[in-house]
């Protein structure tokens, strides 16, 4: 099963043409051409072609969300007053999953949705199996005591591979932290440029 999300994370970098994730393993990073015989030679791409990209890479990035569940964050973004783009971000961040990657409890965002919908994670004293439940400002999410010796986890805490931004605060042991507050686009540190007003255009068309 890890082979297989692997693979997955692989296939997405190198379709996308980046090192979604920043992580030193890419086969982007290797070879910088698009899965195929010859690699991704294309004309100039379209504004919808760029509008494409831009939803696939973002909905890449938090472990390939499906169409209909991205959408609906599309329809919230856009439904929530303020910024549409900065909405949809926040959104997305508001992912337990992704909030569990933030806090590097585990190495991959893939890796992430598997330890909350197993249940290894709580937020405020509860458990939560929903990767994509919103934690809100000021809850406490944290691995659970008995989860904090899994392989993946330790893996995640020993390495410097990845820092913790600053809209979440992590206690002394480092099992647990604080959703501070929603991040902005700027706020969040994505290895590569998203464009989330690209993604709202797709959706817009």
């Amino acid at each position: 099963m890890a082979g297989k999300r692997l693979s997955a994370k692989h296939k997405i970098d190198r379709r996308l043409g980046c090192n979604l994730w920043g992580r030193a393993k890419s086969p982007y990073n290797l070879r910088q051409t698009g899965p195929g015989q010859h690699g991704a030679n294309r004309g100039k791409p379209t504004d919808y072609g760029i509008q494409l990209r831009a939803k696939q890479k973002l909905k890449g990035y938090y472990g390939s969300i499906g169409e209909k569940k991205f959408r609906a964050y599309y329809f919230e973004a856009v439904r929530i007053r303020g910024d549409s783009s900065q909405n949809l971000i926040g959104l997305l961040e508001r992912r337990l999953d992704a909030v569990c990657y933030r806090a590097k409890f585990v190495p991959t965002v893939f890796a992430s949705r598997q330890l909350v919908s197993h249940g290894h994670v709580k937020v405020n004293g509860k458990r939560v199996n929903v990767p994509s439940y919103q934690v809100q400002e000021g809850d406490v999410i944290e691995v659970r005591e008995k989860s904090r010796q899994m392989p993946m986890v330790m893996a995640a805490r020993e390495s410097g591979e990845r820092d913790l931004p600053e809209y979440l605060a992590e206690d002394a042991a480092g099992f647990k932290v604080t959703f501070v507050r929603v991040p902005k686009l700027e706020d969040v540190p994505y290895p590569v440029q998203m464009e989330p007003h690209l993604v709202i255009e797709y959706y817009s068309r």
